[in-house]
């Protein structure tokens, strides 16, 4: 297959993906907000951290979640930042923007790379070149 082609599927169901668990969250925490002792005790610590995360929101927004999905890291993505944009009260609009950026941003990131080794820029002996060719 053509290395574009893969790039391009990947970076279209991260995006599928993100959506897909940003959606699925309403449901669930209405479901879970019937249970009375999650009404009482963990309703109350999201709505606080929801308000003590609030400038930081509104000061870095879309962007600055954005940044946190495409950042290539272990912890950061579409799924950790669907939740954290859940969380932060982020509404459809803005998470999709963030959504759609981060994840391009991470699929440029990681196609680079992967190229960047292919092609030699990378020494046949290093550590990054063994992981990302699984050659471990």
């Amino acid at each position: 297959m053509s290395p574009w082609l893969v790039a391009g599927v990947c970076v279209a169901a991260n995006v599928v993906l993100g959506v897909a668990v940003f959606e699925v969250l309403l449901p669930c925490l209405r479901l879970m907000r019937r249970w009375g002792w999650f009404e009482r005790r963990v309703w109350p610590i999201f709505e606080k951290r929801q308000e003590k995360l609030r400038p930081a929101v509104e000061k870095y927004g879309e962007w600055g979640l954005a940044v946190f999905i495409g950042v290539p890291l272990p912890g950061t993505g579409a799924v950790t930042g669907a939740i954290g944009a859940f969380l932060l009260g982020f509404g459809r609009k803005r998470f999709y923007l963030a959504n759609v950026a981060g994840v391009l941003l991470a699929g440029v990131c990681v196609t680079a790379l992967c190229f960047l080794i292919l092609n030699g820029a990378v020494a046949e002996d290093s550590l990054l070149r063994r992981l990302f060719l699984k050659q471990l």
